[in-house]
């Protein structure tokens, strides 16, 4: 199902430096507060609710890892696409953005619709929401599939019971932009 089309961030958009503008813990922001993966264009995309992932530093970079099930709809979207958007929202309409988007497949609803958020485009390209409060844009450098033969601790395959194991992405964060109200 094609999405609703995005338009251009409202001024409330500003770029910020996730080295100091981006707070709170991180394993508290992806585990608990949660985001949303977007990959696409103004007008061919799709995002879908993530509660793993990480941000660092490698090769001498600032970036994320995002990781994405075969079976995602989103899967496709962040392949075929050089950028990718985790996106952060706040309390006051997170819960049912993330039921939507991580419930329902894009493939049979426009997601963006039935949430309420308007998509928007970064200059760069990446998609995002203009409800949301911050948003980080990565340009993917490397990406893989998760080898259960590697896997080290034999509980971690028993997340995995339909063996379908996750592709990570890592990005370069480009920019990272939060709303100011």
């Amino acid at each position: 199902m094609k999405q609703k089309p995005a338009v251009s961030p409202s001024p409330a958009w500003r770029e910020a430096a996730i080295e100091v503008d981006f707070e709170g813990g991180i394993i508290r922001r992806i585990s608990r507060d949660w985001a949303l993966i977007a990959a696409g264009d103004g007008g061919d995309y799709n995002a879908m609710t993530a509660s793993w992932g990480a941000l660092g530093y490698l090769w001498e970079r600032p970036i994320a890892i995002c990781f994405v099930r075969p079976q995602r709809f989103t899967r496709g979207f962040t392949d075929a696409n050089d950028l990718f958007s985790i996106t952060f929202f706040g309390a006051d309409v997170k819960a049912k953005v993330h039921k939507i988007f991580g419930g329902e497949s894009g493939r049979d609803i426009d997601k963006a619709s039935k949430a309420e958020v308007t998509p928007i485009v970064f200059k760069e390209g990446a998609i995002g929401f203009e409800e949301a409060a911050e948003t980080i844009v990565c340009k993917k450098i490397y990406f893989d599939d998760f080898n259960p033969a590697n896997f080290l601790d034999s509980a971690i395959e028993k997340l995995y019971p339909q063996q379908d194991y996750h592709r990570f992405y890592i990005g370069q964060i480009v920019k990272f932009y939060q709303k100011k109200e």
